[in-house]
């Protein structure tokens, strides 16, 4: 069939095909025998993830058997997929979104972090057979900034920008870290207060319009919130500079981290640097999060390392 005459068929429920039909629970999806030990991602959608890139990469360097794939399973599925993980020949995988809190309460036990934090992004087996999550998140964020802004633990204050899921890992990586006062803003400062409970006296909420002040007791500035998305009525051209966030109110000695690496220099990053401060991309929170999951199915402990990282920048500056 040439390429062109494909359409990809659109997604139907669980509730309206008969089960497991066109899904990962499909008995006539074989898949083909691998050698080794065999790890997945898994998130709906999970087309988009680098992980596989990350991890092929170490079985190679290594010459490992084994395989690293993507496992996309709606979410209606994903609790049969969990239970039956064993029996299907995996020695464990990724869980990303929407499937981490869905895998919080798969496991039969959390490490600490997982617990904390309240999602699980690592899974494997014990010896016993049970299934353990771990969340590995808060690890890569913080091997990230050991590499990028060394003396980062010594701040003393640090700002955390947004209230979702992902400021709950570097939450529990600044205080684990030594952090003596985390500061979250949000615009909705409910979801902001429900953290700083969750965390404990040394985090505290507040809303956008404390912004300013809080900048300028700030030793580390860490954004998590996610870029907005373009205008569509904006009607600026797209070589026309894009007005950059504000933060003229930092000390001289602030350090800036962002945890999203696409694009790898954010608008708060290009900010920072204009600014002349230290600064770290959130592209080395993905790559160091995936050590500890490739040494539990594999076996051996990689290393985060120019090669891996330029092969990841290839990858997302190559638009696909």
């Amino acid at each position: 069939m040439a390429e062109q005459d494909w359409t990809p068929e659109p997604y139907v429920s669980g509730a309206e095909r008969p089960r497991g039909t066109g899904s990962i629970f499909d008995p006539n999806l074989v898949q083909a025998a691998t050698e080794g030990p065999r790890a997945f991602v898994t998130g709906w959608p999970v087309w988009h993830s680098r992980s596989p890139l990350i991890h092929r990469a170490w079985l190679k360097q290594f010459g490992l058997p084994g395989s690293y794939d993507r496992v996309g399973v709606p979410p209606e599925e994903i609790g049969e997929f969990f239970r039956t993980l064993r029996s299907k020949g995996f020695v464990g995988g990724n869980v990303t979104l929407p499937h981490k809190l869905a895998a919080l309460d798969a496991v039969a036990r959390r490490d600490a972090a997982a617990e904390a934090i309240g999602a699980v992004n690592t899974l494997w087996f014990e010896k016993s057979g049970r299934l353990v999550g771990g969340n590995t998140d808060a690890y890569g964020f913080a091997a990230n900034l050991d590499a990028q802004l060394p003396g980062w633990a010594d701040a003393g204050t640090a700002t955390v920008l947004g209230a979702g899921g992902a400021a709950r890992a570097v939450i529990f990586a600044l205080l684990k870290g030594g952090i003596k006062s985390v500061r979250i803003v949000n615009r909705t400062v409910a979801r902001a207060e429900e953290l700083a409970e969750r965390f404990g006296p040394r985090v505290t909420a507040h809303g956008e319009d404390e912004k300013p002040a809080l900048l300028a007791a700030t030793d580390l500035l860490v954004n998590t919130a996610p870029i907005p998305a373009a205008d569509p009525d904006d009607e600026m051209p797209d070589w026309f500079a894009p007005k950059l966030p504000d933060l003229s109110a930092l000390p001289d000695h602030a350090m800036v981290a962002d945890i999203v690496y696409v694009p790898l220099q954010t608008p708060i990053l290009q900010a920072a640097t204009a600014r002349g401060l230290r600064t770290s991309d959130g592209l080395g929170m993905l790559l160091h999060q995936a050590v500890p999951g490739f040494e539990r199915w594999f076996g051996r402990r990689p290393t985060v390392d120019k090669a891996l990282r330029d092969a990841i920048v290839r990858d997302i500056e190559s638009g696909v």
